[in-house]
């Protein structure tokens, strides 16, 4: 247990084994679908946890979404506790990864899931307005908590 944490005790979940995961390199071809953006973000470590957001079902495969016709990703999350105070953290993960490692003409959506946050509609409005992005990015300390939890793929 880590004292000061708002879902202090989470419930883990055993990480899928997986044949199938997305090159760096495949990336940058317009060739993917869900399930290779789902392989792409599933690792990104928790803000809080030295847990991935798979492991913590923050993510499913169920939650993301591709419409190459639309050039559209979509991606619903679901934080662990109504009340996460690093919600809007761990959608601003999600972007800057899909920004380094797919086609920037995508548009990306990201959303908490309907009901799954006391502040939804505040996080998604944070989360999905490019001004407030750009701000976020330009914070060193936010960009260097991005960075980490990034960074953290052997978990």
């Amino acid at each position: 247990m880590t004292p000061g944490l708002i879902n202090a005790n989470p419930v883990v979940h055993a990480k899928k084994e997986r044949e199938r995961l997305v090159r760096p390199e495949d990336t940058n071809s317009n060739d993917f679908d869900a399930l290779d953006i789902y392989d792409s973000v599933r690792d990104i470590r928790d803000p809080e946890h030295p847990y991935s957001l798979e492991q913590l079902s923050v993510l499913s495969e169920e939650s993301v979404t591709v419409d190459e016709k639309l050039g559209r990703i979509l991606i619903t999350f679901t934080p662990t506790v109504q009340h996460c105070s690093m919600a809007a953290v761990i959608g601003l993960c999600l972007r800057v990864k899909l920004m380094r490692n797919f086609p920037a003409h995508y548009k990306v959506d990201i959303y908490v899931a309907p009901g799954s946050h006391a502040f939804e509609a505040s996080v998604n409005k944070q989360l999905n307005d490019k001004e407030r992005v750009a701000a976020a990015l330009e914070n060193p300390n936010l960009l260097q908590l991005v960075d980490e939890c990034l960074a953290s793929n052997d978990l």
